[in-house]
């Protein structure tokens, strides 16, 4: 356990290294293997500690110096977070009431998205995108509860699309800057954090309201 939680933190560190080596060794394969990073972490709920905020950023990163194509990245990548997002609204539909009782999900992750439906309704499909483990359980929940699924579909075009395109932008912009490329081990941690603030806050509010 410890050595997957090692290197899964020095993916996500040096997570600029490790895709300049995909890219030299897969070519064009490093498109698929983005574009199932992307679908396992919003389509499977087991899978939320997959990096996609900086997995997006690092391959714009690349497509600015041509390594990449950003119009390819852009069509697979919110293919990948819609697809994704509609098969975890089904596994939830379909499987969910079994599987919240398994060892596979985690309650308080549960708990934590709940609340957010409880804040935001609906619009928690949209702004859950850019909330890290909140993402991966959003459509989870959504598919055990009420939401249609014509209604859910609707949020999930409209979140894949902003979520994907901000940060490959972002990536495509920022992060051949000198000092981004400098210190992109920093620039990845701000990303991560900036990412859970939210969820931080969130969590803060809702504590303080039950010792008020």
């Amino acid at each position: 356990m410890i050595d997957i939680v090692t290197f899964l933190v020095d993916f996500v560190l040096h997570i600029d290294q490790h895709l300049g080596e995909i890219i030299r060794d897969y070519g064009a394969l490093t498109y698929f293997i983005l574009f199932l990073i992307i679908f396992v972490e919003t389509g499977l709920v087991v899978t939320p500690f997959l990096p996609g905020d900086s997995l997006l950023f690092a391959a714009a990163s690349f497509a600015a110096t041509g390594a990449l194509s950003l119009a390819w990245l852009i069509v697979l990548l919110i293919a990948a977070a819609i697809l994704g997002d509609a098969t975890n609204y089904l596994i939830g539909h379909k499987l969910g009431n079994r599987l919240i009782h398994t060892r596979w999900v985690r309650k308080e992750y549960l708990d934590k998205t709940h609340r957010f439906y409880e804040k935001h309704g609906g619009k928690t499909i949209i702004i859950a995108r850019f909330v890290p483990i909140v993402r991966t359980f959003a459509p989870f929940v959504a598919g055990i509860g009420e939401m249609s699924y014509r209604r859910f579909a609707s949020f999930n075009v409209i979140g894949g699309v902003l979520w994907v395109s901000s940060f490959l932008l972002a990536g495509y912009f920022f992060g051949t800057l000198p000092f981004v490329k400098k210190n992109f081990g920093l620039v990845i941690i701000a990303i991560v954090i900036i990412s859970v603030l939210p969820a931080i806050i969130a969590w803060f509010n809702t504590n303080s309201k039950k010792e008020a």
